[in-house]
This record gives structure tokens, sequence and C-alpha cells, in this order.
């Protein structure tokens, strides 16, 4: 029998915003013990948008370092995964069409499922390689997490975007079949049309993450999947990263595993570093995890980890893949150490004062202030209509 060809990531970068604010500031002025944030939820910074910073301008800056490095000749996909949309109709994914010069026989396509739905993208890009080999897939997950300010969820925001290519014979991990799925009607986390910041039960979300865990996981074991104890270790969806902690423990007891705290911690630290400093980034957290693993972690070539992406709602996967033999040399950690330290530390103040931008709905024009240093940026609104531009188009 014909091995089945691997298909998966076959690249993966991220990008950030270029403002910060660190847990100790907020803190400060909230009146929260510092501990609760570093220590209790696992966080001591988190990224900020600028005013001419969103969705887009962060996915074009990941998808640009990914197809600088491979082209657009065998790209016919790009599946934008994003619950930080910013329209009803027309995929945020388009407008970065645009901005990264995709030639017109790319098809673009946006995906929502909360958090999750990354995950539906990466499988879906999977399916297309599958059907045809020559073919590649860009898988672009971005979102800005915002919730209301003095809220439980503030000390829990962030921003990111993971860009993924999706390759038969993969260089960094290939995903492994089966994987295990659940699906529960359950109100933890919603945003309807009419709000800027997400509504969350936070004791329902916490018992809805786990329960879809264990069930998911299930479903995947039945299914015949690798067993827990042989998996090197899970990079799971990390609103916080302390998150992650108590789903290997609810997981570890699920399978009858020893359920020690010192060996946990050891085993998921390599998943949480960029998370803890860069926030909650909705469908990009579980993808800045692997990233996060891949670029701390030497001697992974031919290991399998774990996966757990969860979409409150509620929708779930457990997955796996097997780290490709010479994934080190096609790494992006100076990059990605990069993205995260050249952001600028901003002041409570001033985090305050663009928590409280808004924009116009009445179809006023709006011009955005130009304060990112990214080649990308948001320039203001025009009868309804978002404007971007790429610097390097601006300055010829």
């Amino acid at each position: 029998m014909t091995a089945e060809l691997p298909v998966g990531i076959h690249d993966l970068a991220f990008r950030t915003t270029s403002l910060a604010l660190t847990h100790s500031e907020l803190a400060a002025h909230t009146g929260a013990n510092l501990a609760k944030y570093h220590q209790g939820i696992g966080q001591r910074a988190m990224s900020i948008p600028a005013a001419d910073e969103d969705v887009v301008t962060l996915a074009a800056d990941a998808g640009a370092a990914v197809l600088d490095r491979h082209g657009t000749t065998r790209l016919r996909t790009l599946l934008f995964a994003t619950e930080s949309g910013i329209d009803q109709s027309k995929a945020a994914g388009v407008y970065v069409h645009s901005l990264l010069d995709l030639p017109c026989d790319v098809r673009v396509v946006e995906l929502k499922q909360a958090c999750y739905g990354a995950t539906a993208a990466l499988q879906f890009a999977n399916a297309l390689v599958r059907q045809d080999p020559e073919e590649q897939v860009l898988v672009i997950a971005s979102d800005v997490a915002r919730y209301d300010l003095d809220s439980p969820g503030e000390a829990t925001q962030g921003a990111a975007a993971a860009a993924m290519l999706v390759s038969a014979e993969p260089a960094l991990a290939a995903i492994d079949r089966p994987s295990g799925l659940h699906t529960h009607d359950v109100m933890d986390f919603w945003r309807p049309n009419y709000r800027t910041t997400a509504l969350v039960d936070g004791k329902k979300s916490l018992a809805a993450y786990l329960d879809a865990l264990e069930a998911a996981y299930h479903d995947y074991e039945k299914r015949g999947g690798t067993h827990l104890s042989d998996l090197h270790t899970v990079c799971y969806h990390q609103p916080f990263t302390r998150m992650a902690h108590k789903a290997h423990h609810r997981l570890l007891r699920a399978t009858g595993l020893p359920t020690d705290t010192g060996r946990i911690d050891a085993d998921l630290a390599p998943t949480t570093a960029y998370n803890e400093v860069i926030g909650n980034s909705y469908t990009a957290s579980v993808y800045l995890a692997l990233a996060s693993l891949l670029d701390s972690t030497p001697g992974l070539d031919g290991h399998s980890v774990g996966l757990f992406s969860y979409g409150s709602g509620s929708v779930a996967e457990f997955l796996t893949a097997r780290i490709t033999p010479g994934y080190h040399a096609h790494l992006r950690t100076a990059e990605h150490e990069q993205a995260i330290a050249q952001r600028r530390e901003i002041g409570y103040d001033e985090y305050r004062q663009l928590h409280a931008r808004t924009t116009p709905t009445d179809g006023a024009t709006w011009e955005a202030p130009h304060t990112s240093p990214g080649p990308y940026r948001l320039t203001g609104i025009q009868e309804h209509q978002r404007i971007y531009a790429h610097a390097a188009r601006t300055q010829q």
C-alpha cells in the first residue's frame, strides 16, 4: 500500500501590533494585585493596535513574510479566519489579497467560528492540497481581542496574526488524521453585531472549554488517534496562558495519567512564551503556541504534538501534527522575537484613549493618524469604505 502523501504546515509566521500594555502598568492603575495577572492568568503584556492597525494590516504583514519566501506560483486559495470582522459582506482577506498583490486566480474566503476558525481553515486547506498536491493554500488567522474597560476580561486582551502556508511535503509539520470534534450550543462568549467588545460568562466559558476538550479528545481517541502519553506535548488555545495548564491537567486526569504540577508546567512552558506577552489573539492563539514550541525546542524531529482548538459557542477540535525532520532550518525565531521586542510600551492613559477611539458609522470621512511603523496601515474611512495602504507603494 502506498503511503499517504504528507500535507500540513510548510511555513508559519506571525506578526503583532506596534504597541503593548504591560500588566504591571495595568495593575498600577486598576489596583489589582500584580500576582493575579502574572501567576493567576499567566500574562505579562498584551498587544494593543494603533489607530491605523487592524486585522487586515496584521494579516498582510504576516502573509507577506510567508510569500516573500515562497512566492505565489502555486498559490490558489487564501483562507482568512477571524472573529474581528470588519464587514458583514466583504471578506477581510480580499483587502489582504490587494495589499499583497496576489494574482486574480487566487480565491479568497473568510471563516468565522470564534477562536476555532483558523483550525477549520487549516483542515479545509489540507483537503484542497490533498485534492491537488501541486497547489498551496495560504491560511491567515488575524484577530484583535477587545473587552470593556474595567471588566474581568480586560486583562486578557491582545492582537496578532498568524500566517501558514499549507502544502504537500511540508517543511514544518504534517497534519495527521484522524481528528476529534465536539460542537455544543452554549452562550459562554459572544459579540452581537452592534457591539465592538465581546461579552463573556467567564465561569461558563471555562467549563465549556474543558468539557469540549475532553469530548473532542475522546472522539479523537475513538477514531484511532495517538494516545496522549505518546505525544511530546499539546499546544492549547490560550485565551490566557494559565488556561493551557488547566486544560492539560483535565486531559491528563481524563486519560488516567499523572497530574504532577511541575511536569505540567515543564511540558507547557515552551508553548506559552509568545502568548504570555502578546495576549489573546483568538484564532491565531493556538498557532502562536505552536510557533513558540517550534522556535524554542530543538530535537522535535519526527515527534507528534497535539493541538487543541476551541471556539466559544462552541466548536472544538483535537488534532495532532508530526514535526518534519529538519524543521529547525525553516523557523522564523528571530523575526518573531523582533515582532514582540519592537513594540512600544504605552502608558495607561494612552491605552484608554486608544480603547475609547471610534470610527464613523454614518459615512463621514475619517483619516487615521499615521502612527504605525509597519508596512501596511489603515489610512481612513470614506463613504463607508475602509482605505488601506502599503508603505512601499505610497513611497513610489
